[in-house]
């Protein structure tokens, strides 16, 4: 919903989607109409994309594709344009990247919407166990028909699908206002500047559930995209467990750390980074985001953080 119409700098719309608040902010360039109907439509960018790649409803288009892998099948344009980045984003990564944990997450026990942050979740499945590493992915795509064939095994468009929403969402603002603001759930992208004239700033929450954030970024034309286990985690066969699975092992990765936080200047690029640096786990994060020059921060299990090289611009306060 629009806020009220109190100020001509800056106006605002709410929602929820991709089991996220979706917030944009907008400094407009046009007439009150025509950003308004901007804004509309950019929300709607989040409800089509969960329509069409949410892995929770078994009738959805992906999970159709998913349930039939070795075949080819015709999809909506955000399922098929987000299978093929998450195809480029695990090129870019060297495999590192993969959507093909759909059954690994399924084996943990999460198959469904879990109502994580409401208390301790359990499921009734058996004790997580390491598997072979996949083969290569080989999925085919033919663009004039928008059909795919994913290559023999069912993927999850989670993370990426959100961080294409934001980067679509943004595309569409673009048209009515230079300066403006896309979140949901820790993935945004901040075009121009804030409406105090400066970069936008952007908190860095805390992945134990303090109030306070852990840091704060300036960002100008850039997303920023967080991993973290705060919320998603839960109980298998007495282990804990979370939902950043390691696609090497089947297993939940990133040993000693709660979150990390990329900045990109795309969306699902950053979003595609914070995962995959996530699973390199504490010990290579930093030596593997500066030697590929990536913005990183993250946060340890003990509290502490650390940052790369390239993070340092971005910083305008951390945590001591």
């Amino acid at each position: 919903m629009l806020s009220p119409d109190v100020t001509p700098v800056e106006v605002s719309a709410h929602s929820r989607a991709m089991a996220s608040s979706v917030t944009i902010r907008i400094l407009p360039r046009a007439d009150r109409a025509a950003v308004e109907r901007a804004l509309a439509h950019a929300l709607t960018v989040f409800d089509d994309v969960e329509a069409s790649c949410t892995r929770f409803v078994p009738t959805s288009p992906l999970m159709r594709a998913n349930a039939a892998p070795d075949c080819w099948h015709k999809v909506p344009l955000p399922c098929f344009h987000a299978l093929a980045e998450a195809y480029r984003a695990y090129l870019l990564t060297q495999g590192r990247f993969d959507p093909r944990v759909l059954g690994d997450l399924t084996r943990l026990g999460y198959d469904r919407s879990l109502p994580f942050g409401s208390g301790p979740v359990r499921t009734r499945v058996g004790a997580p166990l390491r598997r072979k590493p996949l083969p290569t992915w080989l999925p085919r795509f033919r663009r004039a028909q928008h059909t795919v064939l994913l290559g023999g095994r069912g993927v999850d468009l989670g993370g990426i699908g959100k961080g294409l929403a934001v980067r679509w969402a943004s595309e569409l603002l673009r048209r009515v206002g230079t300066d403006h603001l896309v979140e949901a759930g820790g993935d945004c992208y901040c075009a121009g500047r804030s409406p105090e004239g400066d970069p936008w700033r952007v908190g860095v929450e805390d992945p134990f559930g303090g109030n306070a954030p852990v840091a704060v970024l300036e960002l100008s034309d850039r997303a920023c995209a967080t991993s973290s286990i705060r919320l998603r985690h839960w109980e298998v066969a007495g282990a804990q467990v979370h939902h950043l699975v390691d696609p090497r092992t089947g297993l939940p990765g990133g040993s000693g750390l709660r979150a990390v936080t990329v900045i990109d200047r795309d969306p699902a690029v950053a979003e595609v980074w914070s995962k995959t640096l996530f699973l390199e786990g504490l010990e290579a994060v930093g030596s593997f985001s500066n030697r590929r020059g990536l913005a990183a921060l993250w946060i340890a299990d003990d509290g502490t953080l650390g940052a790369s090289r390239a993070m340092s611009r971005y910083v305008a306060w951390q945590r001591a």
